[in-house]
């Protein structure tokens, strides 16, 4: 008996359904190329977060931390340095080179309501400098026509301490080298309420009586207080 073709019904029903079926599976091929596109963007902006935290310096934000790796830009120093004659400085001499007989370092950062402000290069450096750049580019100044026993080399805040004899300086003479007041209402050109931190500890009185020692952390804040940030030498300082 001969096989009866599909009434013209049945085809369309077919047709209908096999219709259904191709939709249904392109409607399935598009959700799996989303999930493949959002699990991609996932993993992406994961990772990004992942090497922000990972090189994010310590001691953003509020809160005791390490100080940050990176200087403020040049823009934010606080003031230059002065211009020197090689006449002492409270009792402080010069000389041609350095003296390495008595050696220590300190750090000195300053807030100015909430804004770190720099340390110019060149305290304690009578011009010409003698101009270089350290490893990651920054101005160094070497020394110029005399250099004295204390003095900064760059923007970092490092204070240095050399002389032929071992000398307790203060942060008095540095900011007299600096050309600069310093009292409990002004920090260079910056007045307001000054609040000092040595090695996270407040210290109240005289600001100019702070002794400079030996890996000392000095903070000073000009206005609204910032928690004290602490600071990480560099090896061999």
């Amino acid at each position: 008996m001969p096989n009866k073709r599909p009434s013209a019904s049945r085809r369309a029903e077919n047709a209908r359904q096999k219709a259904e079926r191709l939709r249904a599976e392109q409607r399935r091929r598009e959700r799996n190329r989303r999930v493949m596109i959002a699990s991609s963007v996932s993993t992406f902006v994961v990772g990004a977060v992942a090497l922000a935290v990972a090189f994010w310096p310590s001691g953003s934000g509020s809160g005791s931390g390490t100080a940050k790796a990176a200087s403020p830009p040049a823009s934010a120093t606080l003031a230059p340095a002065g211009q020197l004659t090689g006449a002492p400085v409270d009792g402080i001499q010069s000389g041609a080179m350095e003296q390495l007989a008595f050696h220590i370092h300190a750090h000195l950062q300053i807030y100015v309501n909430g804004q770190q402000k720099q340390l110019p290069y060149g305290i304690g450096i009578e011009r010409p400098y003698q101009m270089t750049t350290d490893a990651d580019g920054n101005p160094f100044a070497e020394g110029g026509k005399a250099i004295y026993w204390l003095h900064t080399h760059d923007q970092s805040g490092i204070i240095h301490m050399e002389a032929p004899i071992q000398v307790q300086f203060t942060l008095g003479e540095f900011f007299d080298m600096w050309g600069q007041p310093l009292t409990t209402s002004q920090v260079g050109p910056a007045h307001g309420q000054l609040t000092a931190f040595v090695n996270g500890k407040t210290v109240s009185g005289d600001p100019r009586a702070i002794a400079l020692n030996a890996h000392d952390v000095i903070q000073l804040d000009v206005g609204s207080v910032v928690p004290f940030q602490s600071y990480t030498f560099p090896a061999g300082l």
